[in-house]
């Protein structure tokens, strides 16, 4: 719940742009626990009251098209440790090997369309409940990205690596709309990393510096406000 110490951080975190963020945090113990322990209590309320969309998602997509249920793609998390999210599989088989790792649009092609409905409704996402209670996410948080595109990092991003990966974020409201605005671009993956990605981290570093139980709140209302509005 609490910070490593400096000297553990992996080295490619323990540079000058990180300090300041980490000592702040540091100082936030109990806001670390508190944060924990909704991420733990929300989570399983989750699970609970949406097990029978759960189980429907579950049978729509096995039904829907040929493949597993469950989509497991490696994203970097906490102290730039790896995991495997789990998501409701939106997409035909390989997806990943056959076009970008960013998707273009709501009109992406390898996009099912039970898929399609799972992605519009956000129920995709709520597998990563289990993510949270396993403490490889948070509620509240930097969105997880695959390591192509963390290694685009400046130092400064690195500090985000410092608490756990979030379902969702102030960046993640920010930009909901994302595939459309990657929709028609020449280069996705290019106009991704020089123009969106710097942007989301900025946003992201100011909630790391700023982090409280306030804003986790305010930024779950929001959250749920999106979704039932979309």
């Amino acid at each position: 719940m609490s910070v490593k110490q400096w000297q553990k951080l992996p080295e490619n975190m323990q540079n000058e742009a990180v300090k300041p963020y980490f000592d702040s945090l540091t100082k936030k113990k109990f806001t670390l626990f508190v944060k924990r322990m909704m991420d733990i209590i929300i989570a399983s309320i989750v699970i609970l009251i949406l097990s029978p969309i759960l189980l429907g998602a579950t049978i729509a997509v096995a039904v829907g098209s040929k493949g597993p249920v469950f989509y497991l793609q490696r994203r970097v998390g906490r102290f730039g440790k790896e995991f495997s999210i789990f998501k409701f599989r939106t997409m035909v088989v390989n997806a990943d090997k056959i076009g970008a790792q960013i998707t273009v649009g709501e009109d992406d092609p390898r996009i099912t369309k039970v898929g399609k409905f799972l992605r519009t409704t956000r129920i995709d996402e709520f597998p990563q409940m289990f993510n949270i209670l396993k403490g490889d996410m948070t509620l509240v948080g930097t969105r997880p990205e695959v390591r192509k595109y963390v290694n685009e990092y400046s130092d400064e991003m690195m500090a985000t690596l410092l608490l756990r990966p979030g379902a969702t974020g102030a960046a993640s409201l920010a930009y909901r709309y994302e595939n459309e605005m990657l929709s028609g671009k020449e280069d996705p993956e290019k106009y991704y990393i020089e123009t969106i990605l710097p942007d989301k981290m900025a946003i992201n570093l100011e909630y790391t510096r700023k982090l409280s139980i306030w804003e986790d709140v305010k930024i779950l209302a929001k959250t749920v406000a999106c979704v039932v509005k979309k």
